[in-house]
Formats: structure tokens, C-alpha cells, sequence
């Protein structure tokens, strides 16, 4: 697959469904490697790479979400072909562009995907939360420290954290800006998921997704803060193998 937005990590693909994940803010393809090895080979797992981040970091990174899913979408045009069926998976910001990858996809006539899989968000609204609103890096660095996960520890390396900040900052001020603008349903069934610690994240923010679909979707809560994937990878991946494929182990 040769393409400047989707990264493959598996040894070969899979030969079930696809799921394209969208990552985290800050965050890049390779976060979705322990959930591509968990679904292997039953789920072909590809993930965006969003510029300004590992092999892309020359590029300037996307200043807004809605962009950034209208460029994804136009790419995936030209990578799903017929036949196989595929899902997005996103995480926290990556929620946001899968579902507005999917609304891009739909304006376009395209090809759905099967299932909207989104993680670690509450359902968008008119003004954007105060979990994304930042003022300097000294906040944008306590709001990092508060939503955890195995990438705060790139916080106390000054050279890798010179390394991914112009991405944090970006993709908080792509959150800022971003204004949800009501339209139809989906017309595939969402995938609800959230850790039920999750610090900027209530139960039932996320639930209000289930509201942006015409068919009736699904909700699951893990024990954790927002990064519980990290944590509870072999359940996730359990969810998403069953919503794609009918397997349960």
C-alpha cells in the first residue's frame, strides 16, 4: 500500500476486514501497532499518519480537523477499491477526524465504511470543550500530564519533547478551532468506547455519539483513565474483532 496517510505494521496484510485508526493528538501511526498485532491476521489494521509527526515531520502538520479528514478521505478514495469492507477507528482527537472523515466520504458518494469505532471523545458540540482549549505550553504540558499514558514520559526528555511539541501544539490548536456543524445521521452503527476514569471525558459526553447515527449503535466503558486502550488492548481488540467479523475470542 503505497500512500503518503496509511501505514501498514503488520507483517502481511490481513485478510478480513480493514480498519483505518486515527490517532491521538500529538500522537502518530505507530500508537495503533499493539492493536494491529492483536487483530492479526483476522483484521487488517492500517493506521493514519498525520504530517508533522516520525516520517512526516519536515511537513507542516494540519491547522484544522476538518482539513486534515477532507485530505484523508481523498486518499482513501483511491486505496479502499471494491469489495472488502472497512471501519475507522479514532482515539480522542482521532475521533473527531474519523467521523469527519466518514461525513467526507458520505458528502463524496463513496463507498461507507461498515462501523465508526470512537474512543476516549465525547460527542461533538457547537463550542469546543474546555479540555481543548490551551493557553502556552506550560498549560498544553499539564493538560498532557493530566491525560496520561506512555507518552507523558516523553515530557521529561527535553530532546524528544522539542521533537513533538510543534505537533501537540498544533493538533490543541486544530481542537480549538474545530466547530461541529450539524447534519444527517450516519448511516452505519457506531462503536462506542471510554475509559470510565477518563479525567476530560464523562460517560455520558461519549454516549451522546450514539445520537449521530441513524442505526442503533453500541457502548462500552473499560476500567481506566483516556488512555485505557494502553492498558486494555486484548479487550479492545476483542470488541472491534466481534463487531467486524462474529468471532468472540
Amino acid at each position: 500500500m503505497e500512500s503518503r496517510w496509511l501505514r501498514r505494521y503488520a507483517q502481511r496484510p490481513g485478510e478480513g476486514p480493514r480498519l483505518i485508526c486515527f490517532p491521538h493528538a500529538g500522537g502518530a501511526a505507530s500508537a495503533y501497532v499493539p492493536l494491529s498485532r492483536a487483530l492479526a491476521p483476522a483484521v487488517d489494521v492500517v493506521a493514519v499518519q498525520y504530517p508533522g509527526r516520525q516520517e512526516r515531520l519536515r511537513e507542516a502538520p494540519a491547522a484544522s480537523l476538518t482539513s486534515l479528514a477532507r485530505s484523508v478521505a481523498d486518499d482513501l478514495v483511491t486505496h479502499l477499491g471494491t469489495g472488502r469492507p472497512y471501519a475507522l477507528f479514532g482515539h480522542s482527537m482521532g475521533a473527531v477526524v474519523a467521523y469527519e472523515t466518514a461525513r467526507r466520504l458520505a458528502e463524496l458518494g463513496e463507498r461507507a465504511p461498515v462501523r465508526l469505532f470512537l474512543s476516549g471523545r465525547g460527542a461533538p458540540t457547537p463550542a469546543p470543550p474546555g479540555s481543548d482549549l490551551v493557553r502556552g505550553d506550560e498549560d498544553l504540558l499539564a493538560r498532557i500530564r493530566l491525560l496520561g499514558g506512555t507518552a507523558t514520559g516523553v515530557l521529561d526528555e527535553p530532546d524528544l519533547l522539542e521533537m513533538v511539541l510543534p505537533a501537540l501544539r498544533a493538533d490543541y490548536g486544530a481542537l480549538s478551532t474545530y466547530r461541529w456543524v450539524p447534519g444527517p445521521q450516519l448511516s452505519m452503527p457506531f462503536t462506542v468506547l471510554v475509559g470510565d476514569a477518563d479525567p476530560v471525558v464523562t460517560v455520558d459526553e461519549a454516549a451522546a455519539w450514539l445520537r449521530q447515527c441513524a442505526v442503533p449503535g453500541e457502548f462500552r466503558t473499560f476500567p481506566g483513565g483516556h488512555f485505557y486502550l494502553d492498558g486494555r488492548t486484548a479487550q479492545v481488540a476483542g470488541v472491534v474483532r466481534e463487531a467486524l467479523t462474529g468471532a468472540t475470542v
